[in-house]
């Protein structure tokens, strides 16, 4: 069974954070929220609380398939304010391992050099800093599979990238049958 961690900060989008978590639970992956945060909870950019599973302290890096960062302009800059987080980015990438990130989010792999020379989508708002960082800014495509690389345009786009995650991890026809069951798209 594949896992997944998905990271959360104070300021991270709601949906961009918890529509991945639940299309990759239903596609029956093991899913953890961390919180990078000193506690559990959270105040997500819209007010919301989430109440994350485990504190990053407190996880082993070493037991997760993919690792997922959602956007939201206060959350990314929380998240890459962690080392720790930044560090194992790092790492996953260089083993070739999954690693996703929606919104704003993309500017924490641009930062560590992961995006140089790779096609990669943003939030429009980042999209100078990823291409300060040598990527190559797909300004039309609402998520970008690039390898182990996936990166997602907005909060609009949730259902996309959580769906192409869904493929990475289980193939094509688990995701076409997930996305029918949640009756996205055409049908």
């Amino acid at each position: 069974m594949a896992k997944v961690a998905v990271f959360i900060a104070d300021g991270s989008e709601e949906v961009e954070a918890i529509t991945p978590v639940d299309l990759l639970r239903r596609a029956k992956a093991e899913v953890d929220i961390v919180s990078i945060m000193p506690t559990l909870e959270i105040e997500a950019s819209r007010g919301l609380k989430i109440k994350a599973d485990k504190l990053i302290g407190d996880i082993d890096f070493d037991d997760y398939d993919f690792l997922i960062l959602p956007g939201g302009v206060k959350g990314t800059n929380n998240l890459n304010a962690c080392e720790l987080l930044k560090e194992n980015v790092v790492k996953f990438n260089e083993q070739g391992k999954g690693i996703g990130a929606i919104c704003a989010a993309p500017i924490v792999f641009a930062g560590q050099g992961i995006l140089n020379g790779k096609d990669a989508t943003s939030n429009p708002g980042v999209w100078d800093e990823l291409r300060k960082n040598g990527a190559n800014v797909i300004e039309d495509s609402k998520v970008i599979v690039n390898g182990n690389v996936i990166t997602s345009q907005a909060m609009g786009t949730s259902v996309d990238f959580g769906l192409a995650v869904v493929a990475y991890l289980f193939g094509e026809e688990a995701k076409e049958e997930l996305r029918k069951n949640i009756r996205f798209g055409a049908l």
